[in-house]
């Protein structure tokens, strides 16, 4: 696997953002805006990742809106967020970064992956009358229905690099692909780039209920987009018991089942992903 070019690769994109940083109380968060066609949309990728979790989608939304990735604090470039490390202190550094980042009074849809799922449902919390729309992806924070995948392994300090490659293209299809074969070379080495930069451990939060109290307190219209094999959901009836959890709080809540798909939807069925995304955020209503 030629990981210099795949670097490459993933520095073409970010090449065509703007690279921009807010404040954190232990440094810099760092987010990429790309310009594009529509209103802002904030992507909140998932734990032990970056905005590189949004890779494949990036391209496909930016003629629709104008992206704003943040790396999460303690994630990618962003810098650790207070210890001990609450859901809250995060979304919080998040919430004055969108203060800093776009003009007083407008708007944002947001949509958040898997643990940035979470995240997202404070940040949405936190900013009534801000927060357009709330899209939760594979998202975590659904206490006991949360259900975390077992057996992935971590890498061995003799490993080889070749080595390192297979076990996490193997941990890729136990945690993130339904389809084996959809597990490219970049999501191996995307893969590998955010663990190795990854700083504080995700899962305990993605354990708690901290989004189940949030629904109630968005004052925006919320959606779901979920691959139908996402391991974190146990079958159908995980995928029905998130529905009716937001339908119980917004009835018409838009709900949508990726077939084929498993948890990092985003990337393994790109384009439906996008155009169920652009088609749910263009037809919501304010709520």
């Amino acid at each position: 696997m030629d990981h210099a070019a795949l670097a490459q690769e993933v520095a073409a994109l970010a090449a065509k953002a703007r690279r921009l940083e807010t404040p954190g109380p232990n440094g810099p968060a760092v987010w990429h805006r790309w310009e594009g066609g529509g209103p802002p949309l904030v992507l909140m990728h998932g734990g032990w990742g970056s905005w590189t979790h949004w890779f494949r989608a990036i391209p496909l939304l930016t003629p629709h809106f104008t992206l704003l990735a943040p790396d999460t604090p303690g994630f990618g470039d962003s810098a650790v967020p207070p210890k001990p490390t609450s859901p809250d202190d995060i979304a919080d550094i998040l919430v004055a970064g969108l203060d800093q980042l776009l003009p007083a009074g407008e708007t944002f849809h947001l949509a958040g992956f898997s643990f940035g799922g979470l995240i997202g449902s404070v940040v949405a919390a936190k900013t009534p009358g801000r927060c357009r729309s709330f899209v939760a992806v594979g998202a975590s924070g659904f206490g006991t229905l949360h259900s975390p995948p077992r057996d992935t392994r971590l890498a061995e300090p003799d490993m080889s690099e070749d080595e390192i490659d297979e076990l996490q293209r193997r941990n890729l299809q136990i945690l993130m692909f339904h389809d084996p074969a959809r597990i490219d070379d970049l999501a191996v080495h995307i893969h590998r780039e955010n663990l190795a930069r990854g700083r504080i451990r995700s899962r305990p939060i993605s354990l708690t209920d901290r989004l189940l109290k949030a629904l109630p307190e968005i004052k925006a219209s919320m959606a779901g987009i979920w691959g139908e094999h996402d391991v974190t959901v146990t079958g159908r009836e995980g995928l029905d018991k998130r529905k009716e959890i937001l339908r119980g709080l917004q009835p018409d809540a838009p709900f949508h089942v990726i077939e084929g798909a498993g948890h990092w939807v985003m990337y393994e069925a790109a384009e439906e992903f996008a155009g169920t995304l652009v088609g749910t955020l263009k037809t919501l209503a304010p709520y």
